[in-house]
């Protein structure tokens, strides 16, 4: 798929040569089209020209509906001016004609690599990851491969614990919320029974009483405020945080808390026995009903862990993926101010679940093994590779990712017959791959690169993969156009 340049270096190829498309799977559109590209492409060209004139020298980007990199180089501002949008018009305007062609084609994001062609044009490689691959960070690499389909990591599948004995706090007291609520709030819209046994079929489960009776009062409905700024605010105030709507609260389960692969993978599910929240990443038990203003979600809490309490108010931090924070024992505490503020402390008692070997982290491997391990990553490393030999047979290690030129034998992660995810360096995989050597569990996989891959060996090795499994393939199409004259 790689081409070689073969001209002198800037050389302008002939403007009217005709372009050639190539493509390994998928429906040809607009975005397979070089024209649709070619602003970007000169922008690409003109930014690294000398390197880009090497041999086997190429370009590389990913561009989507959320976001783009692109290696163009943008104008310095003037001294004292800061750089305006105009300033970066034309890269606006080329990457919104790939955006134009995602969204005709109904893909979400694209990756691309763009070399010199044998004939002296632009070989286009448009990378589309297809619906077994997550998208990657801001690059033209492959993001985590999903090798069974709808799978989730571990903690994604946790339940919570039974909450056996747990009680409501001795200070949750319904009839005062109600009067307290009533008092701050004259004239608030409450919501019906009807509309509460709707909210509650809806969600499968009772709302508690304390709940029940903050929505009596007022329902949260958008248009009972009539655009009111200042009522909004006072109901804020009164209920301390923004209420959402009787018919928007939700349960926050674990899949309204999504997480690729990459780090879903690395993340373990830890309750200590003094713990008054269970370190989930989503309950059915946890009733979402407001926010704080920033984007962090508060719910009542019925699975309460073992020493908290029935019905206990949370908040589930929107820059972490898993755990919550008690802020009041009930929601009658909350509303009367009377807030709690504790941290998700590790249980110092127990080792970690997760270990991390490197240079400022754990020691060794030895070091880190234990029975309840569940997560080795492997990062830095300066002394002699390492050997997996004392994670072998550990019960319930389900992760294990290694940066490039840290394993003494990739070979050896055959013998860890449990993992879930993987991910290694380039090489590590072809040694797996060519022994017939790629553990069979794996739910997921990424490719770890570090350092100088070509993208377009890394797309294929990433296929490698999917193969195994059966999945869809990361399909790549290959479009060869020319720029025109290049000054």
């Amino acid at each position: 798929m790689r081409s070689r340049h073969a001209g002198q270096r800037n050389r302008p190829p002939p403007a009217l040569a005709p372009a050639r498309l190539e493509t390994m799977g998928g429906p040809l559109s607009s975005l397979h089209e070089f024209t649709t590209w070619k602003p970007l492409l000169r922008l690409l060209w003109e930014s690294d020209a000398q390197r880009l004139a090497a041999p086997g020298a190429h370009v590389s980007g990913h561009i989507g509906f959320h976001g783009w990199s692109v290696p163009v180089r943008r104008p310095r501002p003037r001294p004292g001016r800061a750089v305006q949008a105009e300033d970066m018009r034309e890269e606006f305007d080329a990457v919104a004609r790939v955006r134009d062609a995602l969204a005709e084609a109904g893909v979400e994001d694209v990756s691309f690599v763009a070399e010199t062609s044998s004939t002296g044009g632009i070989a286009l490689h448009v990378v589309e990851r297809g619906a077994a691959v997550e998208s990657g960070i801001g690059s033209a690499f492959p993001g985590s491969l999903l090798l069974v389909e709808d799978a989730v990591a571990e903690p994604w599948r946790r339940l919570p614990d039974p909450a056996q004995g747990a009680k409501p706090a001795p200070s949750a007291d319904a009839e005062l919320l109600d009067r307290t609520l009533r008092a701050a709030l004259p004239g608030s819209i409450g919501a019906t029974d009807a509309e509460i046994a709707a909210t509650e079929a809806r969600l499968g489960v009772a709302l508690p009483e304390e709940l029940r009776a903050l929505y009596r009062v007022v329902r949260g409905r958008w248009e009972d405020w009539r655009g009111d700024v200042e009522v909004m605010d006072r109901v804020a105030a009164a209920v301390e945080c923004e209420l959402l709507p009787l018919d928007e609260i939700y349960l926050a389960e674990a899949a309204m808390r999504p997480s690729s692969w990459r780090f879903a993978a690395l993340e373990a599910v830890a309750t200590p026995p003094g713990a008054a929240v269970q370190g989930l990443v989503g309950s059915p038990g946890w009733i979402v009903f407001g926010d704080n203003g920033g984007g962090d979600r508060i719910a009542i809490d019925l699975t309460p862990g073992p020493r908290g309490h029935l019905g206990q108010i949370i908040m589930l931090d929107h820059e972490r993926n898993i755990g919550a924070d008690l802020i009041a024992d009930s929601l009658t505490d909350l509303v009367l101010k009377r807030r709690r503020e504790t941290r998700r402390d590790r249980d110092s008692r127990q080792p970690s679940p997760v270990a991390r070997v490197n240079i400022r982290g754990v020691s060794s491997v030895e070091a880190a093994a234990h029975p309840g391990l569940e997560v080795l990553s492997i990062g830095v490393w300066e002394g002699k590779p390492i050997s997996l030999a004392p994670a072998v047979g550990l019960p319930r290690l389900r992760t294990l990712t290694a940066y490039p030129g840290t394993l003494a034998d990739p070979l050896e992660i055959a013998e860890l017959t449990r993992l879930e995810f993987l991910e290694l360096a380039p090489q590590d995989w072809r040694v797996l791959l060519d022994a017939d050597a790629v553990p069979r569990s794996l739910l997921a996989a990424a490719v770890e690169v570090r350092g100088e891959h070509h993208p377009l060996s890394v797309v294929e090795l990433a296929n490698e993969l999917l193969g195994l499994w059966g999945r869809p393939p990361i399909i790549v199409t290959v479009v060869e156009g020319e720029l025109g004259h290049m000054p």
